[in-house]
């Protein structure tokens, strides 16, 4: 992603009001102490695949059903809590009883899943219990701006007791999970700072925040959880890994997004860096001020990925803010005043952490990501929503093919964009992009060898299969095709007409 093209307008972008989901965090006491239930999504799964998470979903009319004609759901979580019921149902083919939690019949599991409005139905036969009365919620969190829809979370908390009362999970019949997990949130949480597994962020801060209040109530999980439910602790910050947490900031950036990430990265406990701390307005300062004041290390620097504005803030407020050292790329210092030239290949000491300096032109002359066994801070190389501009004359989209093919040997265990959620498959996203830029620029070139000559023309022949995509960025984005041609000897220009080398001869 980029600045929007001089000329380039989308009008005002509004964001709509969170959906309601649910997920639940079920709980047992384990030979090692209080274990927690997660499922492994799969790699087909829209949002977290291939993350370990909490099952869960979506309220529905379904749900407002239930509560409507089953006893026992009232008060203001009496749809999360029948949405998490059947969600159960479906994903563990599990419900709570008085005695309980047990498995539900294979027959009455399956019906749900081919139609979720069967729950009702067959709760109100009898065909499985549905007591609420041992379910709690423990935070409810909306999750950050990354894109136009949000969500506004209950995560619900039914804890199970000893080990042998657990019915087995059988995940035959749901297509959701491949896996399921049973661990102590130790145990999950060192596995993930090691980067073994890949844990949703919000999961990640309540298995924080679980494990710090089993300290207090002597791990009792029953009084950990009324703890927790009394207090209902938000979201204070997000993190992507360990020793990656993000600050979205407000910026005037290409629509579907109208954040960029701000990160704060390197040793939890020891110096960190702050990425692309982008914001020109009071309240994304305040907010980069509030997480760097509440990381446990030392803020060493600030540095740019490239020195587009939507990643450039206001400088002269950043140095009275943070009073740190500028790092960038040596294009990057042409416009913004760096106290510490990057160089491809350096690498960064950053307490127990270290990141590798990746030059990654294409984009942006100067464009930097960073490299740890984390993941890849990936700047605007790829993006988590909606797509990446490539500049038609500081860009060259044949360099920028050539880096996504060097960032995709690399194999990064997680992306980190700047615009948009973590990426979860490196590997799909960067074959996506590609794919899909080659064949565009394919596209392009066809387009003048066929006899199209204008840039008009060219970006209408080009995008005939793209008919919703802006005129003005299509164009832009030809122009860049055109360009790229142009300097690999492919395509030629005179007085605005567009040839090929048949063509000129």
């Amino acid at each position: 992603m980029s600045e929007v093209p001089q000329g380039v307008s989308f009008g005002d972008f509004e964001r709509k009001a969170p959906r309601p989901t649910a997920t639940m965090t079920m709980t047992r006491d384990g030979p090692k102490g209080v274990e927690v239930l997660l499922g492994l999504r799969s790699e087909t799964m829209a949002a977290f695949p291939g993350y370990w998470a909490f099952p869960g979903g979506g309220l529905s009319r379904v749900d407002q059903s239930a509560i409507d004609q089953l006893k026992g759901f009232d008060g203001s979580e009496a749809k999360a809590t029948a949405c998490i019921l059947r969600e159960m149902s479906e994903e563990l083919g599990l419900a709570p009883s008085k005695q309980g939690l047990v498995q539900l019949p294979l027959y009455a599991r399956k019906e749900i899943i081919a139609d979720k409005s069967r729950y009702l139905p067959l709760a109100l036969e009898g065909a499985f219990p549905y007591d609420t009365s041992s379910i709690h919620v423990l935070s409810h969190r909306i999750t950050p701006p990354f894109g136009p829809i949000q969500f506004d979370n209950a995560f619900m908390h039914i804890h199970a007791g000893p080990i042998e009362n657990v019915p087995l999970i059988d995940l035959e019949p749901q297509t959701e999970f491949t896996e399921i997990l049973w661990a102590t949130p130790v145990e999950i949480l060192s596995r993930w700072s090691n980067h073994e597994i890949k844990v949703a962020p919000p999961v990640v801060t309540l298995l924080m925040e679980i494990e710090r209040t089993l300290e207090r109530k002597n791990r009792d999980m029953k009084l950990a959880a009324l703890d927790i439910s009394e207090r209902l602790p938000g979201r204070r910050s997000i993190l992507f890994a360990h020793g990656v947490e993000v600050v979205p900031v407000k910026t005037a950036t290409l629509p579907p997004a109208d954040h960029t990430n701000c990160y704060l990265v390197g040793d939890p406990e020891g110096d960190f860096i702050l990425v692309d701390p982008a914001s020109h307005l009071r309240e994304g300062m305040e907010d980069m001020a509030k997480a760097v004041d509440r990381h446990k290390g030392k803020l060493v620097a600030m540095m740019f990925t490239h020195s587009h504005g939507d990643h450039v803030g206001d400088i002269g407020l950043l140095r009275e803010a943070f009073d740190v050292p500028i790092w960038g790329s040596e294009y990057t210092a042409k416009t913004v005043k760096c106290d510490r030239i990057l160089e491809d290949g350096e690498v960064l000491e950053l307490g127990n952490q270290t990141w590798q300096v990746l030059i990654t032109p294409g984009h942006h002359p100067g464009h930097i990501c960073l490299l740890s066994q984390a993941g890849l801070i990936a700047g605007d190389m790829v993006a988590g929503i909606g797509t990446i501009l490539i500049p038609p004359h500081t860009g060259d989209m044949n360099v920028y093919l050539e880096q996504l093919e060097r960032l995709k040997n690399l194999d990064p265990h997680l992306l980190f964009p700047s615009h948009g959620p973590v990426i979860a498959l490196p590997e799909q996203k960067f074959n996506h992009y590609i794919q899909h830029r080659m064949a565009r620029h394919q596209a392009v070139y066809d387009a003048v060898d066929s006899g199209k000559q204008t840039l008009s023309e060219i970006a209408r022949h080009a995008y005939a299969d793209t008919p919703n995509a802006h005129p003005g960025l299509a164009r832009d984005q030809t122009l860049s095709h055109l360009l790229s041609h142009q300097r690999a000897g492919m395509l030629f220009e005179e007085s605005s007409v567009w040839m090929t080398s048949k063509t000129k001869l």
